[in-house]
């Protein structure tokens, strides 16, 4: 229910890499006219220039300006940058961080609460994590629970040796997604729905809503009344058709303004654009 470390989460370009690197390197046959390539292979490039230039693209890409062209503190790519971006550094809102992980490394809401007074909760499967949070965010609440569709009972969890890969699905714990093969612990972790905590903690209205929990999302979104807390800004990793479904449903959009800046996570906002105390600069 943490985050897929960055080399990790670009594995599709470590792909690349090889190829190219075993393509560089293969010898020629032994007899026989050498094959004329129907292609130009690109020239060896390391992992590490690989990333660089995906970042630089970013980094230039148009549309770069305000708090958007600023660097970033904590979050793992640019998602505090661009929660910033949508809410202008407004003063005072209230985040519900799920599959928070670490209260300062890669987190979306840390700048939120040390500079702009927001209160909030951050919630993982890992209990590990309390006691940072705890030294760490003292106006935020941690909690350790297995965010999902209903509140009785424990769900199965698998900690993946991996740092980031945690997940309720074993396959995705155990790395299987990015070539590996490891062997996840498997542990059994209180459930609880976002509509019960939320009542429980007195919550009644929620600003930024963040999700990152390995596929899990569909689940844990089916115990949150969206339509009772109404979010202004839901921001969730990865591209599941059922969760772009769930927000269709209840009245949110893609903010397309924002895609080019962030291809691992997706941000949804109101149709109705109401709720906001500044509204996102226009796409465009």
């Amino acid at each position: 229910m943490n985050r897929i470390p960055f080399f990790s989460r670009l594995g599709a370009v470590a792909l690349l890499a090889t190829t190219i690197l075993v393509a560089g390197c293969s010898e020629e046959p032994a007899t026989g006219p050498t094959p004329t390539p129907a292609v130009t292979l690109p020239e060896k490039r390391s992992l590490y220039e690989l990333v660089g230039d995906h970042q630089r693209k970013i980094r230039n890409a148009p549309g770069r300006t305000g708090i958007l062209a600023e660097e970033k503190r904590y979050s793992l790519l640019d998602e505090e940058l661009i929660i910033r971006d949508f809410f202008q550094d407004r003063e005072g809102g209230v985040f519900v961080d799920v599959g928070c992980a670490w209260p300062i490394k890669a987190s979306n809401t840390y700048y939120l609460e040390k500079h702009l007074g927001w209160t909030g909760i951050g919630i993982d499967a890992l209990d590990e994590y309390a006691e940072g949070w705890k030294r760490s965010r003292p106006n935020a609440k941690f909690f350790s629970f297995l965010v999902t569709d209903r509140s009785e009972g424990t769900g199965t969890f698998f900690k993946s040796p991996d740092i980031g890969l945690s997940s309720t699905n074993r396959n995705r714990a155990a790395g299987k997604k990015y070539g590996a093969s490891m062997q996840p612990e498997e542990l059994e972790i209180p459930r609880i729905t976002l509509n019960d905590l939320l009542d429980r903690e007195g919550i009644e209205k929620v600003d930024l809503l963040s999700m990152d929990i390995e596929g899990h999302e569909p689940k844990a979104l089916a115990g949150f009344d969206i339509d009772r807390f109404r979010p202004d800004l839901v921001v969730i990793e990865g591209k599941n058709r059922l969760v772009a479904k769930y927000f269709q449903v209840h009245g949110y959009e893609t903010i397309e303004r924002y895609i080019p800046f962030d291809g691992i996570n997706r941000y949804f906002r109101r149709k109705d654009g109401s709720g906001t105390a500044s509204n996102p600069p226009d796409e465009g």
